[in-house]
């Protein structure tokens, strides 16, 4: 039997909960048990990107529509949603982040309803969907950034004198 570590469960967990509170803003209900679940690591930023988002992780131009940041034991999970153009803002996006170092997991798969793709440099994990929830929110991009607790970069291959 696999067993997902505790700590992984819970902060799987408080993120959804926390995305459920984009849905669900001003429910204190929500935030109440997103905290219980998280520890009180939790910052439901509303519509900023959280104080806590690595510098490291570049985000598309545009209006931020929801932040958020969950912290459980050593790892954190941050979900920003930001206002781009369309599906083809996901060539930018993917520039942004190679040029920054990320490294992109598998194709880009990409269609008229949307786009989705994964990019990693340790200590973090990238997930980037975009789509268009409704015609009144537009298209926006919606980027889950979670650290890996204990990852390091990837070691550099060197010449041996």
């Amino acid at each position: 039997m696999i067993r997902t570590p505790r700590p992984l469960v819970v902060l799987a967990l408080a993120a959804a909960l926390a995305a459920s509170g984009a849905a669900l803003s001003g429910c204190s209900i929500v935030r109440n048990v997103t905290e219980q679940a998280s520890g009180g690591k939790v910052d439901i930023g509303g519509k900023s990107v959280p104080k806590s988002f690595p510098k490291d992780v570049p985000l598309a131009q545009g209006q931020v529509v929801y932040g958020a940041s969950v912290a459980a034991g050593t790892g954190r999970v941050w979900n920003v949603t930001i206002k781009v153009s369309g599906t083809d803002a996901m060539t930018g996006i993917a520039g942004q982040l190679t040029g920054a170092g990320f490294t992109a997991s598998g194709q880009v798969g990409q269609d008229a309803t949307g786009s989705t793709a994964v990019f990693t440099k340790p200590p973090y994990t990238v997930n980037v969907v975009i789509a268009k929830p409704d015609a009144a929110t537009g298209w926006v991009a919606n980027y889950t950034v979670a650290s890996t607790p204990g990852a390091s970069p990837a070691p550099s291959a060197t010449t041996a004198p």
